[in-house]
């Protein structure tokens, strides 16, 4: 498989490094450095794009892929306001768009596990519930997009929540999110639910990028004879957990 990336940090390095321990060819690697040859995108020249750049770029990025009917995988949070467009476009166009806040399996069945849990705490009033997440210094975007589909997870599970709040005092109607950034921290998110008299925890620590690595590669493969919107509950075959 032909894999086009757009953006070439770390994140873009550790997913040549998979891609080619897979049998694929990197055909084109574009970053802040050689922006102009995004143009020679095309069908012809990549089977599948994965994106991971900035904040800033992603949704020109992803404008631009959709405009050319192409397939593409992306993981850069920050930009999620122009999501919609995106999804329209990729509809007008035919093209495929694969979107996931992070590519962890691991991470990606913790958000099924939190909203079985929110599930099961909703009626359960006397527990308050909390949210953290820890990136290293260099992540851009705070809360992370990890944080934000772990609160919004729980958010369609509770009735009696309404929004989340990032690094602020919740009212009772908010899900707080508590952020952190601390040295080289690949990420780690917790969800508590804390009563008078107990409390209940579950982690996510992420001890490397490779595990998003190879989960944004494994994505690519899935992708590759799609056409539509898709994310990682499609490829892992998640279903609710309805009892």
């Amino acid at each position: 498989m032909k894999i086009a990336l757009l953006g070439y940090g770390k994140m873009g390095k550790a997913i040549e490094a998979i891609a080619l321990e897979r049998g694929h060819e990197v055909v084109l690697r574009v970053d802040v450095s050689n922006a102009e040859d995004r143009e020679k995108l095309s069908k012809e020249t990549a089977d599948v794009v994965i994106e991971f750049s900035s904040p800033h770029a992603a949704a020109g990025n992803l404008r631009f892929c959709m405009e050319k009917g192409l397939k593409v995988v992306c993981g850069t949070t920050g930009w999620l306001q122009h999501k919609q467009e995106i999804e329209e476009l990729c509809r007008a166009r035919k093209a495929s768009f694969f979107y996931a806040s992070n590519y962890s399996i691991g991470v990606n069945l913790f958000f099924h596990l939190n909203k079985v849990l929110a599930r099961l705490m909703a009626p359960q009033k006397q527990y308050a519930v909390y949210t953290a997440e820890i990136h290293h210094t260099e992540k851009l975007d705070a809360p992370s997009g990890t944080a934000i589909t772990l609160a919004e997870g729980i958010l369609e599970n509770r009735t009696d929540k309404a929004s989340w709040v990032n690094n602020l005092l919740a009212r009772p109607d908010e899900v707080p999110i508590w952020s952190s950034r601390e040295g080289k921290v690949p990420g780690t998110h917790t969800i508590k639910y804390i009563s008078d008299v107990d409390e209940i925890e579950i982690k996510h620590t992420a001890y490397s990028r490779t595990g998003f690595a190879l989960g944004a590669v494994l994505a690519a493969e899935w992708l590759a004879d799609k056409e539509g919107i898709y994310g990682m509950e499609d490829m892992l075959r998640l279903e609710e957990d309805n009892s």
